[in-house]
């Protein structure tokens, strides 16, 4: 591991991210990613096989599911968490190369619909993110304050309404968060993120694992599904996600539970 964990929570709770942190060796990367790439390919005139990357990918693709429960991210997490942990979501972020796709300056838990801030977001770089091919990038020490944010719904912009944050970041201030593949970076869901578009000849992929400890809170009306990832869940304030079996074996249920954290995103 590039970051001990010793040093890891103290340096996360100064800027509100650390990394690079090892997670798996970039041949298994690879593997990892050829099995996203195969499932596209199969999929490819599937209309709703976007959706299942960006929404819950964790219960229609096992290999998503192993990756969120690996030791390499878990140990990490724990240090800033604590040891019960569920995982509310796990995104692929997916930048085609030579594009205008980006994300904006942004903090997550402004309209997560969750109460408190005990999250952690694991980035597990599939392909190499660079400045050319839009990694992420991080104000240091932004996670401390809440921001209003305003909603754009811009096309090129991967989040689900093109939300930013209503005020001016300077460029200089950013971090960016140069990853190998299987690398990740951990952020604050306040710290401000974004990431600009991806100009190099490759594929940008990444898996944005959203992590929560046990004793959050949905803020009221929420009907969101987490899965256990660590530990014991002794407080209950979230459905618990069943474990995938084969590749897409119940879309039925993944779209039960996608359903119900999309009403929270999008209300």
């Amino acid at each position: 591991m590039t970051s001990s964990i010793s040093s890891l929570a103290s340096r996360f709770e100064q800027d509100g991210f650390v990394f690079p942190i090892d997670v798996m060796p970039e041949a298994e990367a690879r593997e990892n990613r050829a099995q996203l790439e195969a499932f596209e390919v199969k999929n490819c005139d599937n209309f709703s096989a976007g959706q299942y990357l960006r929404r819950y990918p964790n219960l229609v693709l096992p290999f998503v599911d192993e990756i969120s429960r690996r030791p390499e991210i878990i140990e990490p997490v724990a240090e800033i968490l604590g040891p019960d942990i569920l995982v509310l979501d796990c995104p692929f972020f997916i930048k085609e190369p030579k594009t205008s796709s980006f994300v904006s300056w942004h903090q997550d838990l402004h309209y997560w619909g969750l109460e408190g801030d005990q999250e952690v977001t694991a980035w597990v770089a599939l392909s190499p993110a660079t400045p050319e091919s839009g990694c992420m990038r991080f104000v240091a020490g932004s996670h401390t304050r809440r921001i209003e944010h305003r909603d754009t719904f811009a096309e090129e912009n991967l989040l689900s309404r093109g939300q930013e944050i209503a005020v001016e970041v300077d460029d200089s201030d950013a971090t960016e968060a140069v990853l190998k593949a299987g690398q990740m970076s951990l952020h604050h869901g306040r710290v401000i993120h974004g990431s600009h578009p991806n100009i190099s000849s490759d594929r940008r992929i990444g898996i944005a694992i959203r992590y929560i400890s046990t004793h959050v809170k949905q803020a009221p009306g929420g009907n969101m599904a987490a899965m256990l990832v660590s530990g014991e869940d002794r407080y209950g304030h979230f459905r618990h996600c069943k474990r995938p079996g084969n590749t897409m074996s119940d879309l039925a249920y993944w779209r039960e539970i996608t359903d119900a954290r999309n009403s929270v995103l999008m209300g």
